[in-house]
């Protein structure tokens, strides 16, 4: 999976295979998590911070804004309704 990143990687830096295969595998699963345990875990990082909910909660909508969250799962009917209709 991602062969194509992979190689690109080992082209364009000095990673070994394994080494860019492990930083694609990385920031896919940094980027896997659902809206729900990012905004879990973004209180709690804030939290040990010092700072209040109020201005937790802000930052968070914020962050929301430019953060790629995993796509809900979807069924194979719905899946197909997004093609057909």
């Amino acid at each position: 999976m991602h062969d194509e990143l992979v190689d690109h990687l080992t082209r364009s830096t000095t990673l070994s295979r394994g080494e860019a295969l492990r930083v694609v595998q990385d920031v896919l699963a940094y980027f896997d998590e659902t809206t729900e345990e990012f905004v879990r875990r973004r209180h709690r990082e804030l939290q040990t911070q010092g700072l209040v909910n109020a201005t937790i909660f802000e930052r968070i909508e914020a962050d929301l804004r430019y953060r790629t969250v995993a796509p809900p799962e979807l069924t194979l009917r719905q899946l197909r309704r997004i093609v057909y209709g």
